[in-house]
């Protein structure tokens, strides 16, 4: 019981760091943020923290920070890369500096699930901030595509994962 608990409360911890990483990039980069959440669904209970609402929600299965989305479009290409890969930063190096721990694995390995190409993932938004660039935001047939194929390779590495466990 001891293992469990302390599990769920690495993970959300790691997930509170990946969160914070996103929210320092986003205000160095000045772009505002209302809320940070962790979990998903209906909310649970929230206090603010500043001016950030700190939310806590009843399925405990990830989380995000509520940006300006307007304001970010407007940033440069290095400000958006640097807001959307804020979160692997920081878990990188909570990762490393914490090495060799459980809690240490949790952070490596929520830095390199979020660094792939899935739907709503970090590397999925630094592929379609990229793709913005290079064809000038003229495109939607194009950021479509992206989507559906960030879609599609969530949907395969879903299926191998449970594939391995069931």
């Amino acid at each position: 019981m001891v293992l469990i608990l302390s599990l769920f409360l690495y993970g959300a911890l790691a997930m509170i760091i990946h969160e914070l990483g996103h929210l320092a990039a986003a205000r160095s980069c000045r772009v505002a943020a209302s809320e940070l959440g962790l979990g998903m669904g209906p909310k649970l209970f929230g206090f603010r923290v500043g001016s950030i609402r700190l939310t806590f929600r009843a399925l405990p299965i990830g989380s995000f920070v509520m940006l300006d989305g307007t304001a970010l479009k407007q940033r440069s290409l290095r400000a958006q890369m640097l807001v959307h890969l804020g979160g692997v930063a920081f878990n990188t190096i909570a990762g490393l500096l914490t090495f060799g721990t459980i809690f240490g694995w949790f952070n490596l390995l929520l830095a390199a699930g979020n660094i792939l190409p899935l739907y709503q993932h970090d590397g999925w938004k630094c592929g379609v901030v990229i793709m913005r660039a290079v064809m000038q935001r003229k495109s939607q047939p194009a950021e479509r595509a992206f989507t559906f194929s960030g879609g599609f390779v969530s949907l395969v590495i879903a299926w191998v994962v449970l594939r391995m466990f069931v």
